[in-house]
């Protein structure tokens, strides 16, 4: 059986119907790839998951690695949707730092609420941080390591560096610590202190506390080279 065949696909509103499927395939494979793992992820558990014929993943996605290759896009994707103006030259420092870190820290809630998906997709590229794969390793640099040059090229602008260089990566890494462990820290942040993200007034009050710190680490590095003239 062919597989245009297998997912009816040139019958009459079949392109209607085949976003959401792909959809549900990419919510279902999201949900167990973050529980189980690439490799003990089973494709016809997946497709299982999502209603979907076996047929349906090689039709969308080529294979199991181009299935789980769109799932680490995903978050990913979102992310870098946020980070369209952040490093615009008018802004002032202050106003680049808060829209770069709520890039971070507010996609984890929608209205108010903890984003399942957000979270799974966390616990997917926390799996990945402990034991990368080679297709995360793709990922990070196609589409990851561009924003990190325009996150270093802005700090470059603010402590009046004529080019980036070392430091200037380490200030950049330590800016997005910062923000990047609310997310990845979260369970563990809600044991030892409950309820301190919990709400939107609370996300907001981080985020100011954040940003003011994130000036401060910039201002830092401005008066060490200054030091160093």
């Amino acid at each position: 059986m062919k597989i245009n065949q297998a997912l009816d696909l040139n019958q009459p509103g079949s392109h209607e119907r085949g976003a959401p499927a792909r959809e549900r395939l990419l919510q279902e494979a999201l949900r167990i790839f973050a529980d189980k793992g690439f490799a003990k992820a089973s494709t016809r558990e997946i497709c299982q998951a999502a209603g979907a014929n076996v047929a349906s993943i090689h039709y969308y996605f080529g294979d199991k690695a181009g299935l789980y290759r769109a799932v680490l896009l995903r978050p990913i994707e979102a992310l870098t949707s946020e980070l369209t103006h952040f490093d615009d030259p008018a802004l002032p420092l202050e106003e680049a730092v808060r829209r770069l870190m709520t890039a971070f820290l507010c996609p984890m809630r929608v209205d108010g609420v903890a984003d399942e998906h957000a979270e799974r997709g966390m616990k997917l590229h926390l799996r990945e941080m402990v034991e990368p794969s080679a297709a995360y390793k793709e990922v990070i640099a196609q589409y990851i390591q561009p924003h990190h040059q325009r996150v270093v090229m802005l700090l470059a602008r603010h402590v009046g560096a004529t080019e980036p260089d070392d430091a200037l990566h380490h200030l950049a890494f330590a800016l997005l610590a910062m923000v990047h462990d609310y997310s990845l820290s979260r369970e563990f942040m809600n044991v030892l202190a409950p309820a301190l993200l919990d709400g939107d007034e609370a996300v907001r009050q981080v985020l100011n506390r954040l940003v003011g710190y994130g000036v401060a680490l910039v201002g830092h590095e401005r008066g060490v080279r200054a030091m160093a003239n």
